[in-house]
């Protein structure tokens, strides 16, 4: 039966407690979670052993110097249990006298097995205990928590995951931006999960329906959670695995104890850095969800990353960004982690997170990167989410939505959907967070989604990969000449051995004539004069000789090719879905009739104008209405200053 909400939100507010009476002047406020999640992890893990505690240490024991991995085997054989502990002090026993209080929590940590030891290393267990044993506070703190009930018959996985969340977020709400870094606002993580499974309720039902979820960037582990409890509630008979992978330890401390305390495995997430080693080497996966930190420079990792990008195939060997911002390394990353499509209509789907840059940035390596997505149809859709929804920046954010096996009416289609509208306000801000995506909004987008080309244009838009290729065309003016003789032309080709005394007089007689028959009214006077034209001599003629003239016919040099005007010059982005002449007739030529391009020097390129796509003009106020308000506002500062003058 599950744990009522009230139930839960006073569990957590009791565990809280703790900050204000035990914690105040010790540490900082901001700092109190990471004294109170470590202990209410390990109050529920003692719970969750307290039934089978003495039969497991007599088990144990029986097994003398059999290597830890093998005890662990033999215990889980045994007993059903992922982790045990075998010492003989439990909090309530520490609490029981004040003495020695540090050396017996030492003890009892050191009890615990060796599969997840590391999450006491991760939480600094050790060094914070000490700094509440220096302070006279950690025997309060020990007792606070040994009465409390955090038992499985108490709050099931599910309640316990509640109050655990409830907690966090209080320890979050204390360091505001700082929990950005590895805590993912649920309702975000909701509406990546609801995107992600919207398409698979058949797939999904069944005894034997299997699903495995991965995150790269773990954090709290919360991705994995939502998305576990969401599968579970389409189907209670699903068999869900998860993955992770985090690199910061306190991060990586608060999801394994998180995934732990609700029932999964302790090998479930794992510590390292994803872009430097993939632990999962080798695996792909159903759902893959992704937050991965924005604007985090790698060039500690560069070397690393640039060996395996030179690997054919692999996951960086697509293209590599600045070393200013790894996102679409994750992105890449991601996309490399799906199972591959299959013949039953099942593949892998990712939903990541990401700031604007990756939409556009037009850098070799974030080029190659889109170009690699959208040539593999790999997009399926990316969601604009509301400004200020994360805890650690206020910017817009976006989430990819990525499949290796698109539902037939989506092939070769990129579903772009505007969620910026749709939110709410906090009560409290936390942080950057001032948002938030309630049930109703992400019903709008969900729905959307699925309506796919019949949704509402004025938030979702359905395009082609090829409307975000284009080519960068040159383009220029076909200049307009006349030819006139001046000092000026004598002088620009005295410098030539070829130029001859009679060749002035030659070129005073053509001043005023057609610059275009420069070449052959050159060549005649010339030879009526006894003089030569080498063909040098004559290209350096009608450089010199010309002059722009809008009345003068468009100019051709001697080979009859157009002469591009000097000084004009622009580049015009043409999607590769167009055709290039029929673009250019419509967009360039109704407003410069005289305009070229030379499409062989056209560089292509890719970039997704998510704004730009759905930006709608707004009617200008009319000049009468801007004149009233200005005459009002003067009005108002006039009498402003005659109450000033008057005093």
């Amino acid at each position: 039966m599950a744990q009522p909400a009230a139930s839960t939100t006073t569990t957590a507010r009791i565990v809280w407690d703790t900050a204000d009476k035990f914690l105040r002047n010790v540490v900082d406020e901001e700092d109190y979670g990471d004294f109170i999640l470590p202990f209410t992890v390990l109050r529920r893990l003692e719970c969750m052993l307290a039934d089978t505690q003495d039969e497991v240490t007599k088990f144990v024991a029986s097994l003398g110097e059999m290597p830890p991995h093998f005890i662990d085997i033999a215990v889980k054989d045994r007993f059903d249990l992922s982790f045990y502990n075998v010492s003989p002090l439990d909090l309530r026993t520490i609490a029981s006298v004040d003495d020695n209080v540090a050396k017996s929590l030492k003890s009892y940590i050191d009890g615990f097995s060796n599969n997840i030891a590391d999450i006491w290393v991760a939480f600094d267990f050790n060094r914070r205990a000490k700094i509440l044993a220096d302070s006279n506070r950690l025997h309060a703190v020990v007792k606070h928590f040994s009465v409390l009930d955090l038992s499985p018959g108490s709050l099931p996985n599910t309640a316990m995951g509640d109050v655990f969340e409830d907690v966090m977020y209080r320890a979050f709400n204390k360091k505001g931006k700082a929990a950005g870094n590895f805590y993912t606002p649920r309702d975000a993580i909701k509406l990546m999960v609801d995107i992600l499974i919207t398409n698979d309720d058949e797939t999904l039902a069944g005894d034997s329906a299997l699903r495995s979820i991965y995150d790269p960037t773990a954090g709290s582990g919360g991705m994995l959670l939502v998305a576990q409890e969401a599968l579970r509630r389409m189907n209670d008979k699903i068999d869900v695995t998860l993955y992770g992978q985090e690199l910061m330890p306190s991060a990586f401390g608060l999801g394994k104890a998180d995934l732990l305390i609700q029932g999964g495995r302790p090998d479930a997430i794992k510590q390292g850095n994803t872009l430097v080693e993939d632990l999962y080497e080798g695996q792909t996966f159903d759902y893959v969800l992704s937050n991965p930190p924005f604007g985090t420079d790698w060039s500690a990792d560069e070397k690393s990353v640039r060996d395996q990008a030179k690997v054919p195939g692999s996951r960086f060997s697509h293209g590599l960004p600045s070393t200013t911002d790894g996102q679409m390394l994750f992105l890449a990353h991601c996309a490399s982690k799906l199972t591959p499509a299959s013949r039953n209509g099942q593949g892998g789907r990712a939903a990541v997170v990401s700031n604007a840059s990756p939409l556009f940035n037009g850098d070799n390596g974030p080029t190659a990167i889109r170009q690699w997505l959208l040539e593999e149809d790999l997009i399926d859709a990316i969601i604009a989410l509301p400004p200020h929804m994360f805890y650690g920046t206020g910017i817009p954010t976006y989430v990819w939505i990525l499949d290796t096996n698109k539902d037939p009416e989506r092939v070769g289609k990129v579903q772009l959907i505007d969620g910026s509208g749709q939110w709410a306000l906090l009560r409290r801000p936390m942080g950057e967070k001032r948002r938030e995506l309630r049930r109703d909004h992400r019903k709008t987008i969900v729905e959307a989604y699925q309506a796919f080309e019949h949704a509402d244009p004025t938030i979702s838009r359905v395009m082609t990969p090829e409307d975000f290729m284009f080519q960068d065309v040159p383009v220029v003016r076909q200049a307009r000449l006349a030819a006139r003789f001046s000092d000026d032309v004598v002088d620009a080709l005295r410098s030539r051995k070829d130029l001859r005394e009679g060749h002035v007089d030659v070129l005073k007689q053509l001043d005023g004539t057609p610059w275009n028959d420069l070449p052959t009214n050159f060549a005649t006077a010339a030879k009526a004069a006894g003089l030569k034209s080498p063909v040098g001599l004559v290209d350096a003629v009608m450089k010199a000789m010309a002059v722009p003239d809008e009345t003068a016919p468009l100019a051709i040099d001697r080979k009859g090719q157009p002469v591009p005007a000097s000084g004009w010059k622009m580049t015009e982005r043409v999607p590769l879905s167009e055709d290039l002449a029929e673009h250019m007739k419509h967009e360039v030529l109704p407003f410069s009739p005289d305009a070229m391009w030379d499409a062989s020097k056209a560089k292509r390129g890719n970039e997704i104008p998510f704004t730009r796509i759905f930006y709608v003009p707004t009617e200008p106020r009319p000049l009468s209405e801007i004149d009233a308000a200005v005459e009002k506002l003067m009005s108002e500062l006039s009498e402003m200053f005659s109450a000033v003058s008057d005093q």
